[in-house]
């Protein structure tokens, strides 16, 4: 039986060991496949992103693919991808250019960090409603919407032990929700946690684009435009950060954890 063979890494990102950071799963493709067919790896994966990739004549065309869905936007899988692809198939490249739904994003590889140039979303302060608060089983002080919702809180330790209802979470508006408040370490500015249900994910272990949300908000309290973020899931990671006029860059160490081949047999490349 013909079948299709793919290259298929998986690489733990914003760290510096496997076991923690975010895993993403990313595939280095020739050309693109059915977008049914990338979703279905990306549910037989249950990672909380896959990457699919492709080459052009200016750099790689980049995808994110969670077990719901396509995203438009996701740093801890793109930051995996670069890591991939400039230590693998591009070797002699310090900078790789990817053309994306949210547009061109680079990254640049400086000794073990990964640097990304992303878009910030702008932030509309939100009401705290008794649904928010029920949702995550605690009262946060502020609430913003940008793509995802962001909700502050005025200590470390409440994010910390935030037990929220996922089917709660689902009902209300944005995509992810961002909990965030200052770091009770000196080690780093702010902690964050991420949650993702609608997205067939609970909690995103390290989230660049809710970082996209977070320092934002962070450079304008704070008065200063690099912060050190940590995101306290039970794995951990660690995001270095600079705000820069509207964009945000930020940088993470990778660490590979495999690399397979993903057979398909012929009959279920248009699943």
């Amino acid at each position: 039986m013909q079948k299709l063979t793919l290259k298929q890494y998986i690489a733990d990102a914003f760290t510096d060991r496997v076991f923690a950071g975010n895993p993403a799963a990313i595939c280095v493709l020739e050309q693109w496949l059915p977008d049914e067919l990338m979703l279905a790896i990306a549910k037989e994966n249950n990672l909380s992103e896959t990457a699919f990739t492709v080459k052009n004549s200016s750099g790689y065309e980049l995808r994110w693919f969670t077990p719901g869905g396509e995203i438009d936007l996701c740093g801890h899988a793109t930051l995996a991808t670069a890591y991939v692809l400039l230590n693998f198939y591009e070797k002699t490249w310090d900078s790789i250019s990817f053309s994306t739904q949210s547009g061109a994003l680079s990254v640049d590889k400086k000794g073990d960090l990964y640097e990304m140039d992303f878009p910030e979303y702008s932030l509309k302060p939100v009401p705290v409603t008794e649904e928010i608060v029920l949702a995550l089983g605690a009262r946060p002080g502020e609430a913003y919407m940008g793509r995802d919702m962001l909700c502050v809180f005025e200590r470390a330790s409440v994010v910390k032990e935030l037990k929220p209802d996922m089917g709660a979470l689902k009902k209300l508006d944005g995509l992810l929700l961002h909990a965030t408040a200052v770091s009770d370490s000196g080690e780093f500015d702010c902690i964050s946690r991420s949650f993702a249900p609608k997205l067939n994910v609970a909690e995103d272990p390290v989230c660049g684009s809710g970082h996209c949300h977070i320092i934002p908000y962070w450079s304008e309290k704070m008065g200063k435009l690099q912060l050190t973020a940590y995101q306290a899931s039970a794995r951990g990671g660690t995001l270095y950060c600079r705000k820069d006029g509207d964009r945000i860059l930020m940088a993470g160490k990778a660490a590979l954890y495999s690399i397979a081949e993903i057979y398909i047999p012929a009959d279920n490349l248009y699943v």
